[in-house]
């Protein structure tokens, strides 16, 4: 058995906490031979609520699970970290402006990414959740200078599930049969679901997507609207937040980076944007489609992309910029 690795989940007392914890700790993205200390943080009146969680996960009686620290002290969650996943942040309350959001967001980020920089050990691998996901990310890797900005990546593979998944249901395949969705950009309502360069594999044989799907129009438009407007969907369904599908992107994006991605096939995630070759703007946290190994990613390069997906792709690159800009004047930095 090797070393046990320090895993933080914040806002660990929520629902998406609640549907994450139990795969982590059972061995579903780490691996089934990786002991595990859970570090739990979240707020201090949830802490009561904390504590029921941990009943439960020690209820488990799981293997691989060696500690559980359930804190709202920052100096306790964050310290030694190998992964630092983010979930909880101030949910968007009625009547509240967007730039509101982004303050409060921005007082919690800012404060858990110093936390990160003193804490955390230097190859900590970040991913936040907590929406608005990709400036969220921004703010934190600024706040953490001595943390290579590689190591810091948000939540847009629920998106890619959701068009996946999509797909798949329209050409009536299983959803492992279609491949190489991309989500670029912004993880809301601008974010560019990109099937250009999907696979879907139909009794045995490879289709590009338009061919497998044979209608443009659906994949054009109502398509993309579906995938953009999933989870307020959702909301007005079950009155809560997608927390089960948000649960299982977390271990599906947090087992690639991992363990890699499979070979020819490349996932969605929100990364920096500083070098890449798209010509999406510099220092955006900005959803590209990438390929990992040795738990590094890599940009996928190469992709054509018409006028059609450049529209796009620079309408969700204008909301991050004016997003991040925001922001970073609440930052003071």
């Amino acid at each position: 058995m090797s070393e046990p690795i320090r895993v933080l989940v914040t806002g660990a007392a929520g629902q998406i906490a609640y549907s994450l914890l139990l795969s982590i700790a059972k061995g579903d993205v780490f691996g089934k031979d990786q002991p595990i200390i859970l570090l739990l943080l979240d707020i201090t009146p949830m802490l009561p609520v904390l504590e029921g969680v941990v009943m439960e996960l020690q209820d488990c009686s799981l293997p691989l699970l060696r500690d559980i620290v359930p804190t709202d002290k920052e100096e306790v969650a964050f310290k030694d970290l190998d992964v630092a996943i983010l979930v909880g942040s101030m949910p968007r309350k009625e009547g509240m402006e967007r730039k509101d959001l982004l303050k409060a967001n921005v007082n919690i980020f800012k404060s858990q990414g110093a936390a990160l920089d003193k804490y955390a050990k230097k190859t900590v691998k970040v991913l936040v959740v907590g929406n608005p996901a990709n400036t969220n990310c921004l703010i934190t890797a600024k706040s953490a200078p001595s943390i290579p900005k590689e190591n810091f990546s948000c939540l847009t593979r629920l998106d890619h599930n959701r068009a996946r998944s999509q797909v798949a249901i329209r050409c009536g395949v299983p959803a492992t049969q279609v491949t190489n969705v991309i989500i670029w950009g912004n993880h809301s309502s601008t974010q560019y679901p990109d099937v250009h360069h999907c696979k879907v594999n139909m009794s045995g044989s490879e289709l590009a997507c338009f061919d497998a799907v044979k209608d443009d129009a659906w994949l054009k438009g109502d398509f993309i609207a579906t995938v953009q407007q999933r989870g307020a969907a959702v909301i007005k369904a079950r009155k809560l937040s997608s927390a089960m599908s948000a649960a299982k992107a977390i271990c599906d994006h947090m087992r690639d980076i991992w363990v890699g991605t499979p070979e020819g096939e490349f996932t969605s995630m929100g990364i920096y944007s500083t070098g890449n070759a798209y010509a999406v703007p510099e220092d955006l946290i900005y959803s590209f489609p990438v390929q990992i190994k040795d738990k590094t990613w890599k940009i996928v390069e190469g992709l054509a992309i018409n006028d059609f997906s450049r529209s796009k792709m620079d309408a969700t690159a204008a909301e991050l910029m004016e997003e991040r800009d925001t922001a970073v004047a609440f930052l003071g930095v």
